[in-house]
């Protein structure tokens, strides 16, 4: 019996220490499973915080793994991308509005607030400034450094976001001429955003440039791009009654196709407003709007049942006028709740805007409305109050909509970490050092931009620019021997200013300082036709008179009548001295182009007594650049350039009193900058390292 006991006892002990094992093992993995689901509940995995260290995919891994079978489709209820689940989170980012130093930090502040898309707009009037004479980088033009188009797409890429893109030939965008070229302007009966043969014929010219460009960008062929926009609020053209050019929207998805292009298709607009007027069969319709998103992506799925609600516009902000008395902003709470109640709704979603960035140059678009004043010009700043500053800054409203993301995201991939902000710098004030008066100023404008006429001609009808006409700046009208009285009076006949002018006797000027929209119905304004102006003179003699037109920036939306655009004083409009028509002009095109503001010199000493326009010249001088504003309060209204580059225009009518300036415009060393004053000059120049964009 005694070694049967102990064999017995012997396998009673290995089942226990067996048993304790299995114990030990499913103790272990309840542990882990717990551990995992307490993580679930308490971590957002959708963040950058929660994924590092994650084995996540990227988001190309995810959607090209086994490779690429098809692009971007949409079923009722949801979009794939290749043949997988995707709801898309995209912002928009206009290329052309950011230093392209500073593209990749806004691309991946996008992604790291876990984004999986970009949006962008592609301006024609940039990439085709001249006819035929194209640009996308590698040109000669001002911008031509924030052009490469390819390069940004590419980038975006990069870092690991698809890209949505809405070609020309037309944008809003709060862009000058809605992104159209203003030489469109030279060609009788041309009719814009139509099937008009002279303008089909220069789209087509375009599209056979840009098109092959981004083919080869396309997700289906290994790039980013997985949709594609026609045109842009089409129905918006509708507004006056007329009825929408069908054979147009047809025209450009053809000639989309014929380049190759085989993502998806869109147009966008209001759906209450709209209805489905500039929509086209076959083409996904999207949704542009501020509120109400129950409604308006009701609406949208009632006109394409078989397809997912898209909101290609969701305004994040609003931009701002002249004269406006705030900055309009939206509420974070505001922003917040109507962007969950998009997802939610359920539905994909484009920020309009996540970083507005900045209308350098004389790029601002305007608006006209039905009451006084009837037209308003953009600011330079484009902030927009977007979840992004101007300046790349994380706001209140960047945070929210990273939390919004992560609890609608299912996909779950890695994000980078939010890079760090840029420092900003308010440099000491630097004096202004010299000035050249008006005359000095025209004196230095080259034959080629001055024209001999009889009568007066709008600046797109004058053979400068290689025969294109003049985009932007100021025209100066000049007569350099009229018969003036003590109490001459000035008026323009059949016409008005586009948009201001100002009126100058032997350099002296005659006009007031604007500060006020009563002044706009005054003479020298596009509010008043015939107007008057009395020229007070010291006595009778023959002097030289001056109207310098300025030129604030072509409306960007409306109908089609809208789209008459011409600037300057127009055909047809005669300018009377004491009720005798005056000819016999010189026309001179002040553009400011960076050559000719890099090549003024001779400059004079600084005069206590400003009596016209004039150009001034301080320098800055720069151990290490970091961004900056100039604060321009205290100064009437005119552009600065840094270094050449034109950063924009300033007015003290406000309600934008700053001007931004992205360190990479700064060298090491001296810089020069140069402003261009109409009305009052200060004798310094203030930096801060905040925008001054108005009350809120």
């Amino acid at each position: 019996m005694g070694p049967m006991i102990d064999k017995i006892g012997s396998c009673a002990y290995s089942r226990s220490r067996a048993n304790f094992r299995l114990y030990l093992v499913i103790l272990f993995l309840s542990c882990w499973l717990l551990l995992l689901y307490v993580l679930s509940l308490g971590t957002d995995t959708r963040n950058s915080k929660s994924t590092k260290g994650m084995d996540l995919p990227t988001l190309y891994e995810y959607y090209t793994e086994g490779g690429i079978t098809a692009g971007l489709e949409t079923l009722p209820d949801t979009f794939q991308l290749n043949k997988k689940n995707i709801t898309i989170f995209s912002g928009a980012i206009h290329y052309f509005r950011v230093h392209p130093d500073y593209w990749r930090d806004r691309l991946r502040k996008l992604r790291a607030a876990g984004f999986n898309a970009v949006e962008t707009y592609i301006p024609w009037n940039l990439h085709e400034p001249e006819r035929d004479k194209y640009d996308f980088g590698h040109g000669s033009s001002d911008m031509s450094l924030f052009l490469d188009v390819v390069k940004y797409i590419k980038t975006a890429q990069e870092e690991d976001l698809l890209v949505l893109v809405r070609p020309s030939p037309y944008i809003c965008a709060e862009w000058d001429f809605g992104g159209m070229p203003s030489w469109l302007l030279q060609y009788p009966g041309l009719r814009v955003r139509s099937s008009e043969t002279q303008y089909v014929d220069r789209v087509k010219k375009y599209n056979s440039r840009l098109m092959p460009l981004l083919e080869s960008l396309q997700f289906t062929k290994g790039g980013p791009i997985i949709a594609f926009q026609l045109e842009n609020e089409y129905g918006a053209l509708t507004e006056d009654g007329s009825e929408e050019d069908v054979d147009y929207l047809k025209f450009l998805k053809e000639d989309y196709e014929k380049y190759g292009i085989v993502e998806l298709l869109y147009t966008s607009d209001n759906p209450i407003s709209h209805e489905e007027r500039g929509s086209l069969p076959g083409v996904l319709q999207t949704a542009n709007f501020q509120i109400n998103p129950e409604d308006e992506l009701s609406l949208l799925k009632k006109f394409q049942p078989d397809k997912p609600g898209m909101v290609m516009e969701y305004w994040s902000g609003w931009f701002d006028h002249w004269f406006e008395k705030q900055h309009h902003t939206t509420s974070v709470e505001a922003f917040s709740d109507v962007l969950e109640r998009i997802l939610k709704f359920p539905a994909s979603v484009n920020l309009y805007m996540f970083h507005g960035g900045t209308n350098f140059g004389f790029h601002n678009g305007a608006n006209i409305q039905d009451e006084f004043p009837h037209y308003l010009a953009d600011v330079t700043s484009y902030d927009y109050d977007a979840p992004l500053t101007e300046t790349g800054d994380y706001t209140n409203k960047y945070y929210a909509c990273k939390h919004i993301v992560a609890k609608y995201n299912k996909v779950l991939t890695k994000v980078p970490s939010s890079p760090v902000v840029s420092k900003k710098m308010a440099y000491k004030p630097i004096s202004v050092t010299g000035q050249l008066n008006f005359n000095q100023i025209i004196d230095r404008i080259a034959p080629e931009d001055r024209t001999k006429s009889d009568s007066v001609v709008h600046m797109e009808k004058l053979p400068v620019n290689n025969g294109n006409g003049q985009s932007y700046g100021f025209v100066l009208y000049r007569h350099a021997e009229v018969a003036v009285r003590v109490n001459s009076t000035l008026q323009i006949k059949n016409g008005a200013f586009y948009d201001m002018g100002i009126v100058l006797l032997d350099g002296e000027r005659k006009t007031e300082k604007l500060t006020s929209t009563s002044q706009l119905l005054q003479f020298g304004y596009w509010e008043t036709k015939n107007a008057k102006l009395s020229l007070i003179s010291a006595s009778y003699g023959t002097r030289t008179l001056d109207i310098l037109v300025e030129n604030w920036g072509r409306v960007n939306f409306g109908v089609h009548a809208t789209f008459d655009q011409r600037k300057g004083l127009l055909e047809n409009t005669k300018i009377l001295l004491d009720d005798e028509e005056v000819t016999g002009w010189e026309i001179v095109s002040l553009q400011f182009k960076s050559k000719w503001v890099n090549s003024l010199d001779a400059w004079g000493p600084v005069s206590s007594h400003m009596t016209a326009p004039t150009l001034f010249l301080a320098t800055l001088q720069v151990d290490t650049p970091y961004d900056t504003f100039l604060d321009m309060r205290g100064w009437g209204r005119g552009a600065v350039f840094i270094n050449g580059f034109n950063l924009g225009r300033y007015f003290s009518a406000g309600p934008t009193h700053s001007l931004y300036i992205p360190a990479p415009l700064l060298k090491t060393g001296t810089n020069h900058i140069v402003v261009f004053e109409l009305f009052t000059a200060q004798a310094q120049l203030v930096f801060t390292d905040k925008p001054i964009l108005g009350p809120e």
